[in-house]
């Protein structure tokens, strides 16, 4: 059941990096509600803090005002109702493919048996099946993102965090990518926040698409999407979502402009 409890509720949070003259505003007064099992994506220029306010709400970085409130909680450092998953792969290179995402369940001190049968359901679930015992090394771009994600949902969390993970790949694969991630979505029933830079992926896959003013970034238009679920790559050439990718590219246009002095 869903409840205001399970929601990500974030308040006025600002992040300035450094002090004095040199201060760098990131983030300015953000306030954001992400329901429960709700696809939010962030959107907007390079260099508009979207990613720094996602490893706020991950608890990697502490904000210099304002909070985050997860399942109730105050957040003020990483945990296991956050899993992330970054455009940089992280695997480790020593494990194979059942390991790496068995790896955060045997640190919580899981027995072999158990870790083995929740591996095994999420290698399903991103379509490793037979890969089990690869190595990174012998995995394509996509195939290891497809094991970061499942590491991630292993452990279990309320909330994904995904910061441009389809950015290093093809268009091909990253297509593909945006679909099994939807897939994935509706079996795992998780709340996704998404980084992205890419216009068309953020309407494709989210709910709200939360498009962000350049530095310091607060949020300058929430676009609804009112696209029926589910979704494949077709409705990308549907009017409706034609008229939605119009509107988000001139609110970034406008602001990249503005960051330009243009």
């Amino acid at each position: 059941m869903k409840t205001e409890q399970n929601n990500l509720v974030v308040t006025g949070i600002t992040k300035v990096y450094d002090k004095g003259a040199d201060a760098v505003q990131a983030l300015e007064e953000i306030d954001l509600t992400v329901k429960e099992r709700e696809f939010v994506a962030l959107l907007g220029p390079s260099g508009c803090g979207k990613s720094t306010l996602l490893r706020i709400i991950g608890g990697l970085i502490e904000p210099t005002s304002g909070t985050v409130i997860a399942g109730g909680k105050h957040v003020n450092e990483p945990g296991a109702d956050r899993g992330m998953v970054f455009q940089s792969y992280t695997l480790f290179p020593w494990l194979t493919v059942q390991r790496n995402i068995e790896f955060g369940l045997k640190e919580k001190g899981m027995d072999q048996e158990e870790r083995e049968t929740i591996a095994k359901k999420y290698i399903e679930m991103v379509g490793l099946k037979g890969f089990e015992n690869s190595f990174p090394k012998a995995l394509s771009g996509g195939m290891k993102q497809r094991v970061a994600i499942a590491r991630a949902l292993a452990n279990e969390p309320d909330i994904l965090l995904l910061d441009e993970p389809f950015g290093a790949l093809d268009t091909q694969t990253r297509s593909l990518m945006q679909e099994l991630l939807l897939d994935v979505w509706r079996a795992s029933q998780k709340t996704i926040v998404f980084v992205t830079h890419d216009v068309d992926e953020a309407i494709f896959m989210a709910d709200r698409v939360l498009v962000m003013t350049s530095r310091p970034g607060c949020i300058k238009e929430i676009i609804k999407v009112d696209l029926p679920r589910p979704r494949d790559y077709h409705i990308k050439t549907d009017p409706v979502f034609l008229e939605y990718k119009r509107r988000a590219v001139d609110l970034i246009r406008e602001e990249s402009i503005k960051a330009m002095n243009i």
